[in-house]
């Protein structure tokens, strides 16, 4: 499940959140008094900022060269294929399907634009996903941030080491 808190103080406010968090309940059904536990890993995280990012000709090289494959006397003749290869990671795109070597160069430029949008995408995925696993852990129950136990009617965060009464908890007086 997904939650999305937006607004002034939204990323203070659940700053003690990550982790753990162990639910200790006797259900009404159970005739021995035994507890049954419950736990849920809480990750904070920020939002994912989209790439709209605007591919410059200063950080390419742009190489036009004749096409190859069919085509006939005008294929070649013309220099009509455009290899657009960016300077920073050295990624590649061979466009050749116009006959025009401007349609070429523009497809190409777009296409390396969405490739590198692509490429920082999933770059920004692959951080907030390490990102989740650090606060997470392993879910065992070493792990636990907080400890809600109805029978005791008590909230315990074992990173602080206080102690509520979980009718507070509940409330927000905490």
């Amino acid at each position: 499940m997904q939650l999305a808190v937006t607004g002034k103080g939204a990323a203070q406010t659940f700053k003690d959140e990550p982790g753990g968090h162990r639910w200790q309940r006797i259900p009404p059904t159970e005739k021995r008094g035994r507890v049954q536990t419950s736990t849920v890993t809480v990750a904070v995280l920020g939002t994912l900022v989209k790439g709209n990012r605007e591919l410059r000709y200063d950080e390419v090289n742009i190489v036009t060269c004749r096409g190859t494959g069919p085509g006939g006397q005008n294929r070649n003749k013309t220099e009509s294929c455009v290899i657009v290869t960016h300077k920073a990671t050295k990624l590649q795109v061979r466009i050749d399907n116009e006959r025009s070597q401007h349609q070429n160069k523009a497809l190409a430029m777009s296409l390396m634009a969405a490739k590198l949008n692509e490429a920082e995408r999933e770059s920004a995925i692959g951080a907030r996903d390490a990102d989740r696993r650090a606060q997470v852990g392993s879910g065992m129950r070493g792990d636990k941030v907080r400890t809600y136990r109805s029978q005791d009617d008590s909230v315990t965060d074992h990173v602080t080491g206080k102690k509520w009464r979980l009718k507070d908890w509940t409330r927000g007086i905490w």
